[in-house]
């Protein structure tokens, strides 16, 4: 998928942080795969990391794309800290509260009602 296309249907600011490793379309949904990239996050930068693979898939529903539903598959990276052997992950504030879909989305909705 071409970068600019990608940061136009997908939520902002998603293609600095995650790569699309493939997309499926079937009759009535489009399944967009995201892995993030493995970017240390800024407030552990100071300490040594090492990649240690991804956390398990969230599946979390955008906005329908040409009347097809559109579900995002992320999956979260994590780092061991190489000197105090802590695992850590993004704080990613990805879904709205109790709902499997984006903020964005969410808001949407709720501008609709």
């Amino acid at each position: 998928m071409n970068l600019d296309l990608a940061k136009l249907l997908l939520p902002s600011g998603i293609i600095d942080y995650f790569e699309i490793t493939s997309i499926k379309e079937e009759l009535e949904k489009i399944h967009i795969y995201l892995e993030e990239k493995n970017i240390l996050p800024k407030e552990y930068k100071a300490e040594p990391a090492s990649s240690k693979g991804f956390l398990d898939e969230v599946i979390i529903e955008d906005f329908p794309l040409r009347g097809k539903e559109v579900l995002l598959h992320i999956k979260r990276r994590k780092w061991k800290l190489t000197q105090s052997n802590k695992y850590i992950r993004r704080d990613w504030k990805l879904t709205a509260k109790g709902l499997k879909m984006t903020a964005e989305f969410a808001d949407f909705l709720k501008g609709i009602y």
